[in-house]
């Protein structure tokens, strides 16, 4: 559970460095957005926005994780899932046009968010916004051609190792032995990110345990032992 006596402590300002939306910015600059960037927790399992929604403000995690997902046959279809250091909803903040997927949270996360102005404002103004807005864009498209390309060529046992391999790219931090995924992951969603059954991921994750590549710690994250143990799947 995030305290929220915790999170008084912590400035705002050194907490934009952890944004690769940030990166590059002067000091001044940092503390004009420090200035108009606002904080909000929300509860695990709390929608933070709806599909076809306005696009009216643009989100920044701090810590904790979300999905993106869209309704289909009565079920939630996920298209990704987000944690630490990710923005939500810039895309109808840039084209105007609604949410296009809703983003429900999977654990107690910590935002900053900022309105349309001053999104605007600072592509306009802070060239650096502009340059890496261009590469977190270009790195999700990047990570979606991987995923339809693995979706079309491998097995479930290469879907999940390639998914797996790209979180511990993405949020993955050294602890003794290996490299635990930071963000929260079920089985269920895994299933639904690499179009399999819950239950074919279930025995993929066993098979993973048991040859010693990945693991799971006591808060439920999974742990990647041997890299180029899953990587062999992906072939």
């Amino acid at each position: 559970m995030l305290r929220m006596n915790e999170l008084k402590k912590d400035d705002t300002r050194n907490l934009l460095s952890d944004i690769k939306l940030f990166k590059g910015l002067t000091p001044a600059q940092l503390d004009w957005v420090a200035q108009r960037a606002h904080r909000r927790v929300f509860p695990a399992d709390r929608n933070v926005m709806l599909i076809e929604q306005p696009g009216e403000a643009v989100y920044m995690i701090l810590h904790g994780s979300v999905k993106v997902y869209t309704e289909q046959g009565g079920r939630d279809a996920i298209l990704s899932i987000l944690g630490s250091g990710d923005l939500i909803g810039e895309m109808s903040l840039i084209d105007s046009v609604g949410r296009s997927a809703s983003v429900l949270t999977l654990e107690d996360s910590l935002m900053l968010w900022m309105d349309k102005t001053t999104f605007y404002y600072m592509l306009d103004n802070f060239p650096p916004i502009a340059r890496n807005l261009v590469k977190i864009l270009s790195a999700r498209v990047r990570l979606s051609d991987q995923m339809i390309q693995s979706l079309a060529t491998l097995d479930v046992n290469g879907r999940v190792a390639r998914q797996l391999l790209a979180f511990a790219e993405r949020y993955g931090h050294e602890v003794d032995g290996g490299l635990k995924i930071r963000i929260a992951l079920t089985q269920s969603d895994i299933a639904d990110l690499v179009g399999a059954s819950r239950k074919r991921v279930n025995q993929t994750m066993v098979l993973f345990k048991e040859q010693g590549f990945a693991s799971t710690d006591s808060d439920g994250r999974i742990v990647i032992l041997d890299k180029a143990g899953l990587a062999k799947f992906c072939d």
